[in-house]
């Protein structure tokens, strides 16, 4: 599969995350904003946000990978989809 640009990974995740697990299509995300230690979102929505990367890009990331350290950014999670 083809991966896009990390900006237009930035974009999808930003109104995945914001329209689905928040509930707030138009809450302004920014790429560094913490997500889940900023109380954004709960650690279990990274397993949703694991699940639409698979789906849209093709990309599988690993339970052991799922953690606030590797996925609380828009920033961190795209570096994490374009690494494959």
């Amino acid at each position: 599969m083809n991966t896009p640009p990390r900006s237009q990974i930035i974009d999808a995740l930003r109104v995945f995350i914001c329209g689905e697990l928040m509930q707030h299509p138009s809450y302004p995300l920014r790429a560094d904003e913490k997500l889940m230690s900023g109380g954004l979102i709960d650690s279990f929505s990274v397993a949703h946000i694991a699940v639409f990367i698979e789906v849209t890009w093709g990309v599988n990331i690993p339970n052991p990978e799922l953690t606030v350290e590797r996925m609380d950014t828009l920033e961190l999670i795209a570096d994490r989809v374009l690494h494959g």
